[in-house]
């Protein structure tokens, strides 16, 4: 099994995941469109992948904050936006591009914030980062769904892969 091998999985499986967590937090309703909170993880989810796939794609990485993207609506666009670039640029990676190094522009800063000088990275390490920073996210937008009053999806990879690996469903909705 190559890296690709595993990373294309993880990819198809992020998406999938979002998109049901996208969908509970419709079905939340005012509550979920209201959050600060909620609002702001969503947004932290995507901008973070937004910056990783600037960062692999050698493109300026844009740093913004969350009230750079008002409300729920802008948060989707910042996620259509990458699933619509992501998938392709991940299928069209060959086996030997995910041993190249890979400088993230902000490895160092979050390095000496936890007291320690940044390794190099490659690309392959760097598209595992991703999934997983988002696994851990997607939990936390969970526990706020709860919170609200929602019920957050089952959206563990072992799910994914039981449910015979399903593409994602976006809802197209103007709340969702």
């Amino acid at each position: 099994m190559t890296m690709l091998d595993a990373v294309r999985p993880l990819f198809a499986h992020m998406e999938w995941a979002d998109a049901m967590v996208w969908r509970a937090v419709r079905e939340c309703g005012a509550a979920a469109a209201d959050d600060k909170t909620l609002h702001d993880r969503l947004y932290h989810i995507h901008a973070t992948q937004t910056a990783f796939l600037q960062a692999w794609r050698g493109e300026q990485v844009v740093f913004t904050g969350p009230e750079d993207f008002p409300g729920l609506d802008a948060v989707r666009g910042l996620r259509r936006a990458f699933y619509a670039a992501a998938p392709g640029y991940v299928a069209s990676l060959s086996a030997d591009a995910v041993d190249r190094e890979m400088v993230l522009p902000w490895s160092s800063y979050f390095a000496k914030r936890a007291g320690f000088a940044a390794h190099p990275s490659t690309l392959g390490e760097t598209l595992l980062q991703l999934p997983s920073h988002s696994t851990y996210h997607r939990g936390q937008v969970n526990t706020r769904l709860r919170e609200l009053g929602g019920t957050p999806p089952l959206v563990d990879f072992i799910a994914w892969v039981w449910a015979g690996k399903p593409a994602a469903k976006w809802v197209k909705s103007s709340t969702t």
